[in-house]
């Protein structure tokens, strides 16, 4: 039904994080603490890609382009949750509604194509060895790069400015803790039928796409290491790749429980907001970790940067000039 000759909600309530009752400051100072570490432990990764001369590779290129999108990602709702919670006011504007509601999105759609560039970076890599640096040259990485950042942002704009542009006359509390695209249109006036299945499209056709195409990369990648002489090839390489499966488990299960969904009128979002925490917020602090906890090029990047630090502050000397 269509809503006409009313007034827009200026502002929007949010409910907040889902938590027992007298947890709730536990709860955001241990949101606090996440959203730390997911910056050091993201923002870590690019300087240091950006710094070492050992880890400008493809696969550190895109890595952190990941780490990128989830400081991103969580920068794009978590400060506003903090203050809110610091002010005692879960109120946020229409605007900076549907702003938020964007960079979340693009991020989020971003990180997908991401992932599959990581797991066709790894199947070159293991698979065809010989050909793997004539086929993965900077210009290709970059240029692959931005296609998925450019499809990213194409894949949310019609949807988003759909809703900017939707009436919202009856309620202006949203049940959720930032401005998902589930609860916002479940207080939406008019026809939201069409934004619906676009979405709903949009997810399948990206979500599914990567998926299958991830998914059959690391199997050709197993079949390859199994035939490999080596133990030791054999151990590194799956080490890697079972490093790399575990986020895709993490993100994409979470990311179909909570989206692929067929409408959200009569959608209850209190089991949706809990598995949302992990999407959003602790994925995103996970990541740098399990990239990079048994890499040995970025522990010995780590170190190395720790000693040309020490050298600065004792000699003077900049970072850059010893790494």
């Amino acid at each position: 039904m269509t809503v006409t000759n009313c007034t827009r909600a200026s502002r929007f309530i949010l409910v907040g994080l889902p938590s027992a009752l007298g947890m709730e400051r536990v709860m955001y100072a241990s949101v606090f603490l996440l959203y730390l570490l997911c910056l050091m432990g993201n923002g870590l990764i690019i300087i240091m890609v950006s710094l070492d001369r050992n880890l400008q590779k493809p696969m550190y290129f895109f890595l952190s382009n990941l780490s990128l999108i989830d400081i991103g990602h969580t920068t794009a709702f978590i400060p506003k949750l903090l203050v809110n919670y610091i002010s005692a006011s879960n109120s946020i504007c229409f605007y900076c509604c549907v702003i938020q509601l964007c960079f979340y999105f693009l991020f989020g759609v971003t990180e997908f194509f991401i992932i599959t560039l990581i797991s066709l970076d790894r199947y070159l890599a293991i698979c065809h060895p010989l050909r793997y640096t004539t086929i993965m040259t900077s210009g290709v990485c970059l240029n692959l790069a931005i296609t998925a950042w450019f499809v990213g942002f194409s894949s949310i704009l019609c949807q988003v400015i759909m809703i900017a542009n939707l009436p919202y006359c009856a309620s202006n509390i949203i049940d959720h803790f930032f401005c998902d695209v589930g609860p916002v249109l479940q207080i939406a006036g008019g026809d939201i039928d069409v934004i619906e299945a676009l979405g709903f499209l949009v997810t399948m056709l990206v979500v599914m796409s990567s998926l299958l195409f991830t998914l059959i990369s690391y199997l050709l990648i197993i079949f390859t290491i199994l035939r490999m002489p080596s133990t030791t090839s054999q151990q590194r390489a799956f080490s890697t790749c079972a490093s790399h499966l575990i986020v895709v488990c993490i993100f994409y299960g979470s990311v179909f429980f909570v989206y692929l969904r067929p409408t959200v009128k009569n959608s209850s979002f209190g089991v949706i907001k809990s598995v949302s925490v992990v999407n959003a917020i602790v994925a995103p602090v996970l990541n740098p970790f399990i990239y990079t906890i048994r890499n040995n090029e970025v522990k010995e990047a780590v170190c190395k940067a720790l000693t040309c630090a020490h050298t600065h502050f004792a000699h003077g000397h900049t970072i850059r000039a010893c790494i």
